[in-house]
């Protein structure tokens, strides 16, 4: 499901109050905002029920590139990292979807 998708799916919703495609695309970029704000301030956001985003360090190490096999380093970075909740792992354990 991608953004467009899933703003199709908050419209057919039963429980939506949204009336229109447009008022449903900008909750979502509220959403999406609120979590990064979160993200930016706090250091993660943690929605009961569904899961916790939270910033995670990636160290520094090394690697290599492809096309040369060129031994590279790669410098330490922040990273978001999503961690599910236990409703959503249930859902997931039960969900018929094709693994990739």
């Amino acid at each position: 499901m991608n953004k467009q998708e899933l703003v199709e799916a908050i419209l057919k919703s039963k429980t939506s109050p949204y009336e229109t495609k447009a008022d449903a695309e900008r909750a979502v970029k509220a959403v999406l905002e609120s979590i990064t704000a979160g993200i930016k301030k706090d250091g993660n956001v943690q929605l009961i029920g569904f899961g916790t985003f939270s910033l995670r360090k990636r160290s520094a190490r090394k690697g290599r590139n492809p096309s040369t096999g060129e031994v590279i380093k790669i410098k330490a970075s922040k990273t978001v990292g999503f961690r599910p909740g236990a409703a959503l792992k249930e859902v997931a354990s039960k969900s018929r979807a094709k693994i990739k």
